[in-house]
C-alpha cells in the first residue's frame, strides 16, 4: 500500500515493513512522516492469540509505542514490553473508568480490543473513553456480537444458514446447536435426533438450532477503509481447527460467490478497519455464514505475511491516509503450535560462552545464539568467548563473519585445559557450553548458572 503523507508527498509502503526502509522519499521527509505517525497504542487483552498477532504486526514499526493490557496473568506478560496488569474484567463496573486512567497515565493514542467481548464493551462507551477505539461503530460490534442478530439482521441473503425457533421446524436432522454469544468452539454441539436435541436444549435453553454444516471451513479478511470502500477481501482455508482456533490456514483466492458475500456484508454493515467472516458449506457445497468479527484474527498472519499487515492498515485508516493494499503474489500455509516463554528469578552481567557447537553449528553460524549474543550486546551484557577451537579462533570468526569485537575478550587454551580456570567471577555470570563434563565441572568450581543449546531459549527476552 502506499500512504499520503501530510506534506502531500507519497511514500511507496508493502503494508508490513517500517516506513524508515519502505518509503522511497528524502530521509529528512521520513522523519517528518514518522513524528507525525509516533503514537501510544493500547492492546486489551493482550494475551490472547488477537493480541499476539496485534504485537506481532505492530512491534517492529517506528513511530508506534505498544503497551499490553491484561486483568489476569497471561502470555502477554511474556511478550510485551510494556505490560500493564491489573486491569479490572470487561464487566467490572470501574472497567471504563480504569481504561481512561491508562489512558492518562501512558498517552493511549489508540485501544485496539483484542477480543470480541472487550471489542463491544469498548465500542460501546468510544464517547467517553479518552482513546479511539480500533473497531467499527458500536450498532456493527453490537449486531456482530450475536449470532442470532447477525442471522436476522442478513435474513433476506441467501448465505445466511438455516436457524430453527421450534423442533417442528427443523426439516431434517443432524442440526447444529452453539451460543448465540461466545468464541470458539465453546458450548457447541451436535444433535443427530430429536431426542438429542431436547437434551441439549434442556441443559441450555439459550442454544440456537441451526442448519447443520458438513463441509470445509473458510475465514475471509476484510478491509474497509474510512470510506466504507472494501479494500481488501482475502480467503483462507481452516484445514485444522483446535478449540476453535485455526491452527493450520492456507491462503486462497476468494471466489466469485465470496467477494460478492464480502460485498454484500460490506454494504450492509458500517466497517472501519479490518473485520472478518466465516463460512461453511452446506451438504450441497454451498457456502453459509457462520459468523462476523470487527476485529483481528489470531491467523491474519497469513495474509501479513503476504504483504497486509490489517493493524497497520487500520491505524494508517484512522489517520485518514490514502492506501493502496499490495499483496504478493504467492500462496502461503500457516501452521501453530504452543510455543514456550521464559523468565527467570536472577539477573547477570556477564556470559562464558563456548565456540564449537555453541556459536556454531555443522561448522556454520548457530543463528539462535546469534541473536542471543546481539541481545547481550543491546542489554550491555559483557561477552566472554572462552574456546578449545583446533584453529585460529579469529581467522575462523573471520571465515564466518562474525566480528571478534564483540566478544570483550576471546580465552583460547588448548584441549587438555580446564575452562573454570580463566574464569573471573567478580560479577553475576552464566556459562554456556554444549559439553556436559565443562558445565559439570564450571558449577562445582564455581557456582555459576550453566545452560546447554537447548536451555538458550530461556534467555531469549522476546518482548517488544
Amino acid at each position: 500500500m502506499a500512504q499520503r503523507t501530510p506534506h502531500g508527498k507519497r511514500a511507496a509502503w508493502n503494508g508490513n515493513q517500517p516506513l524508515s526502509r519502505a518509503a522511497k522519499v528524502k530521509k529528512t521527509d521520513v522523519k517528518e512522516v514518522s513524528a507525525v505517525l509516533k503514537k501510544n497504542i493500547l492492546v486489551f487483552p493482550c494475551g490472547s492469540e488477537i493480541g499476539l498477532e496485534i504485537n506481532n504486526a505492530l512491534k517492529f514499526v517506528k513511530g508506534y509505542k505498544l503497551f499490553g493490557g491484561s486483568s489476569v496473568s497471561d502470555h502477554g506478560k511474556y511478550v510485551y514490553q510494556n505490560y500493564i496488569d491489573g486491569i479490572p474484567n470487561i464487566d467490572a463496573p470501574d472497567f471504563i473508568d480504569h481504561i481512561n486512567e491508562v489512558v492518562k497515565k501512558f498517552n493511549i493514542d489508540y485501544i485496539f480490543p483484542a477480543h470480541d467481548s472487550a471489542v463491544l464493551k469498548l465500542a460501546q462507551h468510544q464517547d467517553v473513553l479518552g482513546a479511539e477505539v480500533i473497531t467499527s461503530p458500536k450498532e456493527t460490534c453490537e449486531i456482530c456480537r450475536s449470532k442470532k442478530k447477525t442471522y436476522e439482521y442478513f435474513a433476506d441473503s441467501a448465505f445466511v444458514p438455516g436457524m430453527y425457533s421450534s423442533v417442528g421446524d427443523i426439516p431434517e436432522y443432524p442440526v447444529f446447536l452453539k451460543p448465540d454469544v461466545g468464541q470458539g468452539s465453546k458450548g457447541v454441539a451436535l444433535a443427530k435426533n430429536r431426542s438429542e436435541l431436547e437434551y441439549h436444549i434442556e441443559k441450555n435453553a439459550d442454544l440456537l438450532t441451526l442448519e447443520y454444516l458438513p463441509g470445509k471451513e473458510y475465514t475471509i479478511d476484510c478491509f474497509s477503509d474510512f470510506n466504507r470502500e472494501l479494500r481488501f477481501v482475502g480467503m483462507r482455508e481452516r484445514k485444522r481447527i483446535k478449540s476453535g482456533i485455526s491452527v493450520n490456514s492456507a491462503s486462497l483466492e476468494p471466489t466469485a460467490v465470496i467477494q460478492m458475500m464480502a460485498e454484500e456484508i460490506n454494504k450492509k454493515l458500517n466497517f472501519r478497519g479490518v473485520w472478518f467472516f466465516q463460512v461453511k458449506e452446506d451438504k450441497n457445497g454451498e457456502f453459509k455464514l457462520l459468523e462476523i468479527s470487527p476485529r483481528i484474527a489470531g491467523t491474519m498472519s497469513l495474509y501479513r505475511n503476504k504483504g497486509i499487515n490489517f493493524p497497520l492498515l487500520s491505524l494508517f485508516d484512522r489517520q485518514e491516509y490514502k492506501l493502496d493494499v499490495i499483496e504478493n503474489n504467492f500462496k502461503i500455509e500457516v501452521d501453530r503450535a504452543l510455543i514456550n516463554r521464559f523468565t527467570l528469578d536472577f539477573e547477570y552481567e556477564r556470559v562464558f560462552i563456548d565456540f564449537d557447537d555453541a556459536i556454531t553449528k555443522d561448522e556454520k553460524i548457530n543463528p539462535m545464539v546469534m541473536m542471543y549474543i546481539y541481545q547481550c550486546i543491546n542489554k550491555d551484557i559483557e561477552l566472554v568467548l572462552i574456546t578449545k577451537h583446533a584453529r585460529d579462533i579469529r581467522e575462523t570468526l573471520t571465515h564466518l563473519k562474525v566480528d571478534h569485537s564483540i566478544f570483550s575478550e576471546i580465552v583460547h587454551i588448548t584441549k587438555e585445559d580446564d575452562k573454570h580456570k580463566y574464569i573471573k567471577n567478580d560479577k553475576p555470570s552464566i556459562f554456556i557450553d554444549d559439553s556436559y563434563s565443562e558445565r559439570k565441572m564450571m558449577k562445582e568450581v564455581t557456582g555459576m548458572p550453566v545452560f546447554d543449546l537447548d536451555a538458550i531459549e530461556c534467555l531469549i527476552d522476546w518482548r517488544n
